[in-house]
């Protein structure tokens, strides 16, 4: 009679026996398994040598995914305070909302940036950053608590870039003192491209703009 061996209870036994394979090493080298990557019977040691060369080739790529997006962040990051070193060094408060405006297109390469802002003091009522805005879109304003970014849905806010008919997706932030409810304007970022701002993206880094640019405008506020 022969007895049937269940395969579980072979690896429950190896795993209680380390050193089985000590006190029979021959075997290592008699154990033949299918090789993936060879395409044939290999031994147990060349397998595990396989298997230890996939695990160093994930390791490899997971590290320069981590560089890359490392170097990525540090370029933002570096963006981020060139931008903010032009709105710190802006002496004319009339020409504050412009020099914000242009200084994220040129740094970050979006097509096309306006702002508009309301309830200012009455020295900035003519100027072109408080022309005429709805109360529906302070009302929109308002009910932002991060950055909207999507397709442009003929959005009131994207009307006031200076190619409004060209622009297939926006991002809109609101501009606020703190943590008020109350907007006192809008940062429109528009571009050609459908994917530059999708809904599923990160706002993250939006909101530090808006944040930023709220800061730096609220001089202008009455």
């Amino acid at each position: 009679m022969t007895t049937q061996l269940d395969s579980n209870l072979i690896a429950e036994y190896l795993l209680d026996h380390p050193g089985f394979f000590e006190e029979h090493a021959e075997l290592l080298s008699t154990i033949k398994l299918t090789s993936p990557v060879m395409g044939r019977a290999v031994s147990l040691q060349e397998r595990q040598m396989e298997v230890l060369r996939e695990k160093i080739k994930v390791q490899e790529l997971h590290m320069a995914d981590l560089m890359r997006i490392a170097q990525e962040n540090d370029e933002i990051t570096s963006k981020f305070q060139a931008w903010t070193r032009t709105l710190l060094l802006a002496r004319n408060e009339q020409d504050l909302p412009r020099t914000l405006a242009e200084q994220l297109k040129e740094t970050f390469h979006v097509p096309q940036v306006t702002v508009r802002l309301w309830n200012l003091a009455e020295a900035h009522a003519a100027q072109w950053f408080t022309q005429s805005v709805s109360e529906d879109a302070q009302i929109f304003a308002n009910g932002l608590s991060a950055p909207f970014c999507g397709p442009n849905k003929d959005f009131e806010a994207a009307a006031w870039l200076e190619d409004p008919a060209s622009v297939k997706s926006v991002a809109i932030l609101p501009l606020r003192v703190g943590a008020s409810p109350d907007s006192f304007g809008l940062l429109v970022l528009g571009s050609a491209d459908p994917n530059r701002f999708t809904s599923d993206m990160g706002t993250d880094f939006l909101s530090r703009i808006g944040e930023t640019a709220s800061a730096a405008l609220a001089c202008l506020l009455r």
